[in-house]
């Protein structure tokens, strides 16, 4: 039987539904950039700059890094408790991917609201 240490008391339900909205929200952003890319065929460094200089852009672009982190915290988490069985490699297994999704947001997070 699979110990219940990393779940953080949620439920199978709340996972499902945030599997699912944070897919609806990638889905729009990648549609939004499609979108620009289909609409604008000369794409040069200022164009694509005035893209990210918007405050509505950049707030997207976090929802969907955020969305991006949830959505893998969730598939990691279940994978692990599915297919790695051993206490101890599990949660050394989720803390490295708690770190990593950590450092890719605070990366994001950096490279849209830095100079």
């Amino acid at each position: 039987m699979v110990t219940n240490i990393m779940n953080f008391g949620r439920s199978g339900l709340a996972d499902w539904l945030m599997q699912r909205v944070t897919a609806v929200i990638m889905l729009a952003y990648t549609l939004c950039l499609l979108g620009f890319f289909l609409t604008n065929s000369n794409i040069d460094y200022a164009t694509w700059h005035a893209l990210f200089q918007g405050t509505t852009m950049r707030i997207f672009s976090f929802l969907a890094l955020l969305s991006i982190a949830a959505h893998a915290w969730i598939g990691m988490w279940t994978v692990a408790t599915d297919y790695i069985k051993p206490t101890g490699i599990r949660v050394i297994y989720h803390v490295v991917v708690i770190l990593a999704l950590f450092a890719y947001v605070v990366w994001g997070v950096q490279v849209l609201w830095g100079a």
